[in-house]
């Protein structure tokens, strides 16, 4: 069976420069990056038969890669508008 990682440069290659710069300047971002990355490659190898999980499982793992996805799309986006974060679109 084919499996898809989910790489976050796959996912946002727009935001390339930003992804490198936060990976680079932002600790906590670094982080973050790091554990998705680990988490989704260790969902591939599930998926693909390598390593073994019981399906309910399997599904927290998911759950937990869309949270820290989520969680560093926004950072991205935020870096890209260099909004402060105020939620407002960067309005102050």
């Amino acid at each position: 069976m084919h499996v898809d990682h989910h790489p976050l440069i796959k996912d946002f290659p727009e935001l390339r420069v930003q992804l490198h710069s936060l990976r680079q300047d932002d600790q906590e971002f670094a982080r973050l990056a790091d554990e998705y990355e680990v988490l989704d490659k260790r969902i591939c190898r599930i998926e693909e038969g390598t390593e073994l999980l019981d399906d309910p499982s399997l599904g927290r793992l998911k759950q937990a890669r869309v949270v820290l996805k989520d969680d560093l799309a926004r950072r991205l986006q935020r870096a890209a508008v260099q909004c402060c974060g105020c939620g407002n679109g960067c309005a102050g």
